[in-house]
């Protein structure tokens, strides 16, 4: 099997619609902000949950900041849907794992065998197991669609399709934390050093 190409600061991004399982198309690149494209597991996942929590609490501060939120999952839509009410960003499935592959997103037992990953998995467990106990959320699959042991990946996307900068995680719980996400969008708003001397 040909091992994906992972993208790097400077490659170029085509243009494409993707369709969230539920709201308007997402536009990647975006003509007017910044794209936080975001690669996730499967739907349902209580490490995934535990970051997204972040993201939304922070939501309008990334919006502020010019930034739209798109994130894939490697679900059926029809699995993923239940879950986009709760969050005020673009859900798109790839259960085909077509855009993880475009994108270089790979999946690896380290994702999970990580001792980094030991803490972030304990603690969404146990908020997960709390949140299902409530009746709050559903009960993780016990086999997701694609597999337990994709690795996450993020990437911020200008609007010509620039890859302003990208993350591949080392493990399940390794992505931007909010505030690296908005330091990486004011930074790459700033001008260049060879705009400032123009």
């Amino acid at each position: 099997m040909r091992r994906s190409v992972k993208l790097e600061p400077g490659s170029s991004v085509p243009a494409r619609t993707l369709t969230p399982v539920s709201g308007p198309p997402a536009v990647v690149p975006d003509p007017e902000r910044l794209v936080h494209l975001q690669f996730r597991r499967f739907a349902g996942c209580p490490v995934c949950n535990l970051h997204l929590r972040s993201v939304v609490r922070r939501h309008a501060e990334i919006e502020a900041a010019g930034v739209r939120e798109v994130v894939v999952f490697h679900s059926h839509p029809e699995e993923l849907a239940p879950y986009a009410a709760d969050l005020p960003f673009a859900l798109v499935a790839d259960p085909d794992k077509r855009l993880y592959a475009e994108f270089g997103v790979e999946s690896a037992p380290r994702s999970l065998l990580s001792p980094r990953a030991w803490w972030p998995v304990a603690r969404a467990v146990a908020r997960s197991a709390r949140a299902t106990a409530l009746g709050r959320e559903r009960r993780p699959p016990v086999r997701p669609h694609g597999g337990a042991l994709g690795l996450p990946a993020d990437f911020l996307i200008a609007p010509g399709g620039r890859v302003v900068a990208a993350k591949y995680g080392e493990h399940v719980y390794d992505q931007w934390p909010v505030d690296e996400l908005l330091t990486l969008a004011a930074r790459s708003r700033r001008p260049s050093p060879t705009q400032e001397g123009a």
